[in-house]
């Protein structure tokens, strides 16, 4: 039985109206279908979060058509996360609502949506592209952690915590904190996930006992090229996000959706209930 639906978003890289990312793509249409998707599925979510580079400079005018493109999803409560790319007091001064960003500072925060606890670390650092957890932060998750050790939790930051083999991406991953939020994990066996962006791709790894896990960009993906002196590139493959469920045992079951117009559904049976041969 499903007991708790929460989508994650990530990395739409929204620019101006009328702006191309890369100065080649056009992301905006991308996030369009991606929430188009969602409202299509048959449960309705509790809750979505976008983990980050919500823009990709941090602009006034991108957090602007960034606000409107989310219109559509007004009846499910969205959490936002700041990433590398993105400006966390514009973040602020855009959505004044979201009163949960806080109001200075990293953007750390965690809420209880039915059984399932979201804890979000904010591991953006201003001018850099590689991402930090610092030991502030990580008292602060801890203290969070303890207060419902029972509770389902998921935790999620911008940077994955693990080296995902993709060598230019790793050079700019978490570079900071990632073993004693390993550690915390590990201390706490209600943590179901740790759930990242940045990667522009679904990557897995044992972390902590439990597992950490990125999403796919809702627009372009990185190459994936584990070759050491890999280039550093992005692909316009299917574009996709995360749906992780909590199941009746109080674990999470995380599904990838792929965002796209394809054949189907078509039934493995005829009507009358015989095989297709």
């Amino acid at each position: 039985m499903l007991k708790t639906l929460l989508i994650q978003m990530t990395d739409p890289h929204i620019r101006e109206e009328g702006r191309l990312a890369y100065g080649r793509l056009n992301t905006a249409p991308y996030l369009v279908r991606a929430i188009a998707h969602v409202l299509a599925l048959p449960q309705k979510p509790d809750a979505l979060v976008l983990t980050g580079d919500l823009t990709d400079f941090g602009r006034p005018q991108e957090y602007a058509h960034l606000r409107a493109l989310l219109e559509p999803l007004a009846p499910i409560p969205v959490y936002l996360m700041p990433g590398n790319h993105d400006d966390r007091e514009q973040l602020r001064l855009s959505f004044p609502e979201h009163r949960y960003l806080g109001q200075a500072g990293p953007v750390c925060y965690s809420v209880d949506m039915g059984e399932l606890r979201l804890i979000a670390l904010d591991s953006a650092v201003a001018g850099a592209s590689a991402g930090s957890l610092d030991e502030k932060q990580l008292d602060w998750l801890t203290a969070e952690l303890d207060q419902q050790p029972d509770r389902p939790t998921i935790i999620a930051l911008h940077h994955p915590p693990f080296q995902t083999l993709i060598g230019h991406m790793d050079k700019i991953g978490l570079l900071q904190g990632a073993e004693r939020l390993e550690e915390l994990v590990r201390r706490h066996s209600n943590v179901e996930r740790v759930i990242s962006g940045h990667l522009h791709r679904t990557i897995q790894v044992r972390f902590g006992g439990s597992i950490a896990c990125t999403a796919p960009s809702v627009a372009h993906q990185v190459c994936l090229d584990l070759a050491p002196d890999a280039a550093s590139a992005w692909t316009l493959e299917p574009p996709g996000y995360a749906v992780h469920a909590l199941n009746a045992q109080g674990h999470i079951v995380t599904h990838t959706a792929t965002v796209g117009e394809f054949e189907g559904p078509f039934a493995f049976h005829e009507p009358d209930g015989a095989l297709i041969d």
